[in-house]
């Protein structure tokens, strides 16, 4: 079915609106999605017998929709239910000179709304393409896709990112103008970056089967 594009900001709602920090949230949309094309694990927050469940787990997007994959047995992920779904990245601490104007640099995103259980063959099986994509690009065409008996234990509940919003923190401590600065104290931001590393093959792995181009590149490139 073909989609119109998401307009380029996000609408400001009632559940979406920056009352606190408002100079660090964004309406841009290209900024929610470059938050979450940085990762592939999320928090799905759900209410279940009355009671708040956080549940990390995979997802994989396309321009309209989150699609976030589970187990049949996951009460959490019944669909047909609000939820609401965070993605975020740590890029720093930001050390100061008073604990009082300790803080983070960060890359945030929320997404609120009603997730959908995904029953149809075709959406579901592209669903699980997009998430297995995003993770490591180019691993659906390389391994075996799912049989009808796995697609039939495979929960998948799609979320619409109409309705998100967006919080950046970046740059130094702000007291490096008050009256703190003449403590002499250092003060700054320590950079968090997270790599990947050497791929470690599988022990039952057969002698001479090589890691695969996908995989062997990444190795050592910056993760978020």
């Amino acid at each position: 079915m073909h989609q119109e594009p998401l307009p380029g900001r996000l609408p400001v709602t009632d559940r979406t609106r920056h009352r606190r920090l408002r100079e660090q949230g964004s309406l841009e949309r290209p900024e929610l999605e470059a938050i979450l094309d940085a990762s592939f694990v999320c928090h799905l927050g759900v209410v279940v017998d009355g009671r708040p469940v956080v549940v990390p787990t995979v997802y994989g997007r396309d321009a309209h929709v989150l699609y976030l994959h589970g187990s049949v047995a996951s009460r959490s992920l019944a669909g047909d239910t609000p939820v609401c779904v965070t993605v975020t990245h740590v890029d720093g601490l930001v050390l100061a000179r008073s604990v009082f104007e300790h803080g983070v640099n960060y890359r945030s995103a929320m997404i609120h709304g009603t997730a959908r259980k995904v029953t149809g063959p075709d959406e579901k099986l592209e669903g699980l393409r997009r998430l297995t994509e995003h993770a490591t690009p180019g691993q659906w065409s390389y391994a075996r896709r799912p049989s009808r008996k796995e697609l039939a234990a495979t929960t998948l509940l799609a979320l619409s990112l109409e309705e998100a919003s967006v919080k950046i923190r970046t740059g130094a401590p702000e007291d490096g103008e008050g009256p703190d600065a003449a403590l002499g104290l250092w003060a700054g931001v320590l950079p968090l970056t997270a790599l990947w590393g050497t791929p470690e093959p599988d022990p039952a792995l057969a002698p001479g089967i090589p890691v695969p181009d996908h995989i062997a590149r990444r190795a050592g490139t910056r993760h978020g």
